[in-house]
């Protein structure tokens, strides 16, 4: 906490904690500037389909490796509040299209250079901060513009934009068949509210399992439930399955009153078991009476109760976690039932096959063919640990991206072609801006640039020469053209498939210019001095260090 004060003459002091340290006006703005350039030119690397790996040791010795954005920020543990503020721009993105967090980040470290520049010139930060946002607004407006309609229900466009999104993650090898996979499963979840198209991704339930290859991964179109069959004498597969959903326990609840019961007899014993096992076998008996066969609980099943469901031919699972249940009632069309005395055969779901399976070293509830599944679910398999791990994060990025275009149908180039053209338009429009706003916005433009250099740089291609060549194009009016990274040659983008959400870009855009303002309005960096330990006396010189 700093206190502030004034001398008799009017001049300032400020009254700090011991070890507090203060950076101000220039030199503050210089620190956090250098830390952003830092963490974009991490990431830089990793971008696009010929970015390199990330491998990320923590503490503990866990590795993650990747080549996704908004993972390799969070497992990087940045303790530098500048540092933090570039891994809010990916997790905001992340949030809000699922993919798209390496441009982002790299384009927010670029402004951020351009405006270093700037202030080298004697532009003050506010000057630069006006530029940034007309400029952000504008590149919004452009996009929009050159943006292509996508045709409700066109399979082609969606399956390129997961195979696009796929391209740049480890299991590009099998992008085709994943992204097939993604767009159906989407097409499946997808409902319509006022006239547009809604899609919740958490309706795509994504299990992972390690063993076999990427492409024995499956998507069935009802559920997986991570748990076994509870009893050993229970069906492991049903057919024409009639599921009730139990939110309950099917156990003797303990009273909330603590009670005595005297018993002195063997008989008086043997009447007390029997009276709890016959309200165990009502319970079972409710579940018969309705017509279910199966019976999934999110709550405990006593063992008395499992006997009778055995008896009677039921499959049942149980300690089903809550989301998994309304996954449940979305995929079989089943009402979630909290009292058992309640249920009844217009409460239960359908599906045409309930199966335990193993998989792997572990056993599986599938439930299969249901007739309109609203929640489905994505068996990942994979060699290893990590190759799952890195599936599971490329299929959540197909998947957000392909929800973007169902809600949106809106699409763009890939390859570089959207921040070629955004930039070039931008140039014009900044002619139209008065004063040293015109300064910022044109070094808006140039820093889109970075994103087609990158690209590029990381395919191992001269950046300059295939800038220029983009630029040739742009000017030439091919707004669709990009950068093929296989050939090194400037293609259009929208036949070679090679496209992307609108709403990735915009959002890149829009999150990388807040951040940057972020840390351009910063002059006056006060950092308190890290906390002792108590109880704790400091070394005498030349004393080894403590042993805490």
């Amino acid at each position: 906490m700093a206190i502030a004060a004034q001398t008799p003459s009017g001049q300032p002091i400020l009254i700090l904690k011991e070890g507090t340290t203060r950076e101000i006006g220039r030199s503050a703005q210089k620190m956090n500037i250098e830390v952003a350039k830092i963490i974009a030119e991490a990431v830089k690397t990793a971008l696009g389909p010929k970015g390199m790996d990330k491998m990320l040791v923590d503490s503990l010795g866990d590795i993650v490796v990747t080549s996704d954005g908004a993972t390799i920020l969070k497992e990087m543990d940045v303790e530098h509040p500048a540092a933090k503020m570039m891994v809010e721009v990916a997790k905001a993105q992340d949030d809000e299209t699922g993919d798209g967090t390496t441009t982002a980040v790299v384009l927010a470290g670029e402004l951020l250079k351009k405006a270093e520049d700037l202030i080298d010139q004697e532009i003050h930060p506010t000057v630069i901060i006006e530029g940034y946002k007309k400029a952000s607004r504008e590149a919004s407006k452009i996009i929009d513009g050159i943006s292509i309609k996508v045709k409700r229900g066109d399979v082609d466009a969606l399956r390129n934009v997961a195979e696009t999104a796929l391209a740049s993650k480890d299991v590009a090898g099998a992008r085709k068949f994943l992204a097939e996979m993604v767009v159906e499963a989407v097409n499946m979840v997808k409902r319509v509210e006022d006239g547009k198209i809604k899609v919740d991704i958490d309706d795509i339930k994504v299990e992972k399992k390690e063993g076999k290859s990427i492409t024995e991964t499956q998507l069935i179109k009802g559920m997986v439930i991570d748990k076994e069959v509870v009893h050993s004498d229970m069906p492991k597969t049903v057919k024409g399955a009639k599921i009730a959903l139990i939110q309950s326990p099917l156990e003797i609840e303990k009273t909330e009153i603590d009670a005595k019961i005297k018993i002195s007899t063997p008989d008086q014993m043997k009447a007390f078991l029997d009276q709890e096992a016959q309200m165990l076998k009502e319970m079972v008996e409710k579940i018969k009476d309705a017509g279910a066969n199966v019976a999934f609980c999110q709550k405990g099943i006593d063992e008395i109760a499992q006997h009778y469901l055995a008896q009677a031919g039921i499959l049942a699972v149980r300690r089903v976690k809550k989301s998994d249940m309304e996954k449940l009632a979305k995929a079989t069309g089943a009402r979630i039932v909290t009292n058992i005395e309640e249920l009844t055969e217009k409460d239960l779901g359908s599906a045409g096959l309930v199966e335990e399976r193993k998989i792997g070293e572990d056993k599986m509830v599938f439930v299969e063919e249901c007739k309109n599944p609203r929640a489905v679910s994505i068996l990942i398999r994979g060699a290893g640990k990590h190759v799952i791990e890195e599936a599971e994060r490329s299929i959540h990025d197909a998947i957000s991206v392909v929800r973007n275009v169902v809600e949106d149908e809106t699409i763009v180039p890939g390859g570089g072609a959207v921040e070629i053209e955004v930039a070039k338009r931008l140039r014009e429009y900044s002619e139209s801006l008065r004063g040293r706003e015109q300064f910022a916005a044109r070094a808006f433009a140039d820093s889109l640039e970075v994103i087609p250099k990158a690209l590029a740089t990381n395919a191992g291609l001269d950046q300059v020469d295939k800038l220029a060549d983009l630029r040739s194009a742009h000017r030439k009016g091919d707004i669709n053209a990009g950068l093929d990274l296989d050939t090194g040659e400037v293609v259009n983008m929208v036949e070679r498939g090679v496209i992307e959400p609108a709403r990735v870009k915009k959002q890149a855009i829009a999150s990388a210019t807040e951040a940057a303002e972020m840390i351009l309005r910063i002059d006056d960096i006060i950092a308190a001095g890290k906390m002792e330990k108590k109880g704790k006396t400091p070394s005498p010189p030349g004393a080894p260090p403590p042993m805490y």
